[in-house]
């Protein structure tokens, strides 16, 4: 997948003496493990140097900051997400959005990075932005609506899986305590509709729960979610065409 990065200053010091060989591909698969382990929360250059057994000072040799190593490992999570060539615009765009929230769920302590490297340019996956851009061409989008699709299509790509995979907080058995007797609390007649599916949303639903997508997923409502951005872009054709 064709990467560029944007320029940054070189590294902060060489591996002092004694230190071990390092590479920045081990650099990036010590730290996506220890994001993948112990959480975000673990995730630093110096708790990447200490898994490493180096200084910190030998990590800013091949990256030049968390920033830039960050980049690195969002390059990785999201090596695989675009898909073939050979498919339907609209084909394209579902395996797009399947793939994505596959490779996040794969590692799911990375969702709350996304955001942040894709606004960073901190590296700019070529591949990605060609590929949603001659799909979107190919459908008939061109110029500036070209440009407002493939937005729509990176904040749809992105938005519905990272609140899927969204952090548990730290409270998550406190919280599962207090929504446990939700459904009692509600008042129907003021509120009917949360009466009749509290049950069935409690634990299940965005608001309503204490686990993200890694152990309660919600496939239904992101097959959902697909098919109606699909809908929403072939709907924006037909007004255009009218």
């Amino acid at each position: 997948m064709a990467k560029t990065s944007a320029s940054a200053p070189r590294g902060r010091g060489r591996p002092q003496k004694g230190e071990p060989e390092l590479s920045k591909a081990q650099i990036v698969e010590i730290a996506l493990r220890l994001i993948d382990d112990e959480g975000l929360q673990a995730f630093s250059i110096r708790s990447v140097a200490k898994k490493l057994g180096c200084y910190p000072t030998a990590i800013y040799w091949y990256t030049p900051s968390r920033h830039f190593l960050i980049a690195e490992i969002i390059t990785v999570v999201l090596r695989d997400v675009v898909p073939t060539a050979d498919l339907t615009w609209q084909d394209w765009l579902r395996a797009l959005f399947t793939r994505y929230r596959e490779a996040i769920a794969r590692h799911p302590n990375v969702a709350p990075l996304i955001g942040v490297n894709l606004v960073s340019n901190a590296s700019v996956d070529l591949d990605l932005v060609e590929g949603i851009l001659s799909k979107l061409h190919d459908a008939g989008f061109e110029g500036t609506p070209l440009i407002n699709a493939y937005n729509a299509v990176i904040g749809g790509m992105v938005g519905f899986t990272t609140q899927e995979f969204a952090m548990v907080p730290p409270d998550a058995e406190d919280l599962q305590g207090y929504l446990s007797d939700f459904p009692d609390s509600i008042d129907a007649a003021r509120y009917p509709q949360i009466a009749q599916l509290a049950e069935q949303m409690v634990g299940s639903a965005f608001i309503l729960r204490w686990q993200n997508g890694a152990t309660r997923p919600m496939s239904g409502a992101f097959e959902m979610y697909v098919d109606a951005f699909v809908s929403g872009l072939e709907s924006q054709l037909h007004v255009k065409k009218g």
